[in-house]
């Protein structure tokens, strides 16, 4: 089992080489290292919406969403949620604990919008109460299809156990989250998450927490700060990724 981050001294750090690249998604690449239980993320500019369909580039973008889930996953590590997050390289690039993901991502929403407000003709914003927690099977090639409990069992995508434990964990994420963003004067609406088992087969955090993974409104005017800018060409899309980074980084007064 690897050790809790802080066992990993600069020198060892120091010591990574990076070795071939293991995969590239739509917004990240991941690259091998020369220690098997370590893993760098590469962040990308690329921006997808509609499952590819719609594809452009968002300037910086990599920059933000490396700094912003580098932030939050620190802050859900020391809060007892149990992450892949390690360290912070530089601008683009992070250093996590090698996971095999789960094909299951999960959709938590708190609030009416997108493809669920659409779906069940209700207006977006509509509070949701229970928060709802919707399983994907993550498929790019199948557009990443919605499942029940039962055909992630079935055809053995997680078991039973596994999905109450992503389920506990990704309510009390959202809890941790919504507070976060809350003195941030962001509205956290909805977010997908996705889980990893290491080595030892514990399930942790992984991937990313961004304005590319979530949809976030400012709590005052309602404005959208978050990839909903590209999906429907509302403009001002660098600029809003650049407010959430902004507000994320910035010193409040919470104690967060």
């Amino acid at each position: 089992m690897l050790g809790k981050k802080t066992s990993y001294s600069e020198g060892t750090v120091n010591d990574l080489s990076r070795l071939k690249q293991r995969y590239e998604g739509k917004a990240k690449k991941v690259f091998a290292t020369n220690d098997p239980e370590l893993f760098i993320v590469a962040y990308k500019d690329d921006a997808t919406a509609f499952n590819a369909q719609k594809k452009g580039t968002i300037l910086n973008k990599g920059i933000v969403n490396n700094a912003v889930t580098a932030k939050i996953f620190a802050m859900l590590e020391a809060k007892g949620i149990p992450t892949h997050f390690i360290k912070k390289l530089n601008e683009r690039e992070q250093l996590v604990r090698a996971v095999k993901i789960i094909p299951v991502e999960v959709i938590v929403r708190n609030f009416a919008a997108g493809s669920f407000a659409k779906r069940y003709g209700v207006d977006e914003g509509c509070p949701l109460e229970p928060t709802v927690v919707e399983w994907c099977y993550k498929s790019d090639v199948l557009s990443d299809p919605p499942m029940n409990d039962d055909t992630a069992i079935a055809l053995g995508w997680a078991t039973a156990a596994e999905l109450s434990e992503l389920r506990e964990l990704s309510l009390k994420i959202n809890s941790l989250l919504s507070e976060f963003f809350r003195v941030r004067s962001l509205r956290l609406i909805d977010f997908k998450l996705e889980f990893g088992r290491t080595a030892s087969g514990d399930i942790v955090l992984a991937d990313e927490i961004s304005p590319d993974t979530c949809r976030l409104w400012d709590s005052r005017s309602g404005e959208r700060l978050d990839k909903d800018r590209f999906r429907r060409d509302l403009g001002d899309v660098e600029a809003a990724y650049q407010e959430v980074m902004k507000r994320v980084l910035g010193e409040v007064n919470a104690g967060v």
